[in-house]
């Protein structure tokens, strides 16, 4: 059986952007996943060590947020990385990043990528 574990809108502030003042200033960013892993264990035997911890993806993702990156499709890519590493598991990533009020003159609510990677 396949599980999907979702984690909605956690923020962070970090300084990604290509412009000098994103990088001197930063932003709020926003990260929503989904991630797709054979946890049928955990389903039978309720037991942490059977599953995904999600404090663990947490600290997983808000390490990777420290690190700033000119694009967030970088950014987006090394989580992935990061977690398919912490939990080689997982089947699916789905990845939505955005940057809150991206700075370009318009009025933009957010930008984002959306990564999906499926593992074999």
């Amino acid at each position: 059986m396949t599980v999907q574990i979702e984690l909605e809108a956690m923020k962070f502030y970090a300084y990604h952007g290509v412009a000098p003042q994103e990088t001197r200033v930063g932003n709020t960013f926003v990260v929503n996943l989904v991630l797709t892993a054979p946890l049928d264990k955990a389903v039978a035997d309720d037991t942490l060590e059977d599953t995904i911890n999600y404090a663990v993806v947490y600290e997983v993702v808000k390490r990777e947020m420290a690190i700033p990156s000119k694009l967030i499709e970088h950014a987006a890519g090394r989580i992935l990385a990061a977690l398919k590493e912490t939990f080689p598991q997982l089947l699916m990533i789905e990845l939505k990043l955005s940057k809150l009020n991206p700075p370009f003159g318009g009025d933009v609510y957010s930008a984002s990528v959306i990564l999906r990677e499926t593992y074999s």
